[in-house]
């Protein structure tokens, strides 16, 4: 009995291993046949050769640093690969990426070798430039540059600039050290006043150099340029004095008075007779007998001209005496 159960033992060891020999030999079949369609694709598939650009992918810049010089922000790469997978390729988003994590102020260069851009499985680098990046690693600060207006020409004759303010006056700038250190302040492209008679608001671009365009870009702020009148100081005299409210005839003496005023230079040149840009009178209401009153004075306000101020005149009182009705005639017989 003995001997019978160890040959029934041995007899299904030998099946077993029967059976494990023919999957190890299918998974032999399988892998081989998978191996030879991994090589026809890869391999025996028609290989074409394509450029690309790849851009360069700075990582990791630590936040109190910056990339100060100009650099190919692109490689130039051919490579050369299955047909099948070049047409895939534009269209992945494939990148040169640098790691900046340990960078400190100075230059770096960074060697641009064939593995260093991680492309698909049987896609090979034929040509990459540039070899080599430069870049120039500086500290990063942040400074508040004023921005100031740059003109030209003059204004119309009679009129002066009084002043020009900028909004914003002032701009808040993050950069390399060495740029921003010597930035005194910006300035704006030239603006031209000839001729202006009013005062007008407009755009305006800063002229900036290459290195802030970088920086901020293409800035446009606001210009508020106020323009006014020139003003003369001129004492006008005979300026006749009119009576208000006068309940019966009245004289007034002296019946004008003189007057120093500022007045608009245009205003002035304008008017033959300066007296005419002038108003006085005096309010004769219930005056009854002799007595003394003030004068009141006003500038005329004249369209397109700034108002006209008074400095003082003279005199400041005058006198007015009604006149006496005369005596009737028939009254003049009785007596």
């Amino acid at each position: 009995m003995e001997k019978l159960a160890q040959q029934k033992k041995q007899s299904l060891k030998q099946k077993l291993a029967g059976i494990t020999n023919r999957k190890d030999m299918l998974l032999k079949v399988v892998s081989l046949c998978l191996g030879a369609l991994l090589w026809y694709l890869v391999v025996g598939e028609d290989q074409v050769d394509i450029n690309i650009q790849v851009p360069i992918e700075v990582l990791n810049l630590p936040e109190n640093l910056v990339i100060s010089n100009q650099f190919k922000k692109e490689l130039d790469v051919t490579v050369r690969g299955p047909r099948s997978i070049m047409q895939e390729l534009r269209n992945r988003n494939i990148s040169r990426p640098v790691d900046l994590s340990k960078a400190g102020p100075g230059s770096i260069v960074i060697k641009n070798e064939n593995d260093s851009i991680p492309l698909p499985r049987g896609i090979s680098v034929l040509r990459l430039q540039p070899a080599n990046i430069t870049l120039s690693i500086e500290q990063l600060i942040r400074k508040t540059i004023p921005i100031n207006a740059v003109t030209e020409g003059e204004v119309s004759a009679g009129y002066k600039l009084r002043q020009i303010t900028m909004d914003p006056d002032k701009i808040i700038v993050s950069g390399p050290k060495t740029v921003l250190e010597s930035a005194l302040a910006l300035q704006t492209y030239v603006i031209n006043l000839d001729g202006l008679n009013h005062s007008i608001t407009l755009p305006v671009h800063l002229n900036l150099s290459a290195d802030f365009v970088n920086l901020i870009g293409e800035t446009v702020v606001v210009a508020k340029i106020e323009v006014q009148e020139k003003f003369i100081k001129k004492t006008v005299d005979k300026i006749p004095i009119n009576v208000k409210d006068a309940s019966r005839s009245v004289i007034v003496e002296p019946d004008s008075i003189t007057v120093v005023a500022e007045i608009p230079e245009n205003l002035v040149r304008d008017t033959p007779v300066p007296s005419m840009l002038f108003r006085a009178y005096v309010n004769a209401k219930d005056v009854q007998q002799p007595r003394d009153v003030p004068v009141i004075v006003n500038g005329l306000t004249v369209p397109g001209h700034e108002p006209i101020t008074i400095k003082s005149y003279s005199p400041a009182m005058v006198h007015i005496s009604p006149v006496k009705d005369p005596v009737p005639a028939a009254s003049a017989q009785g007596l």
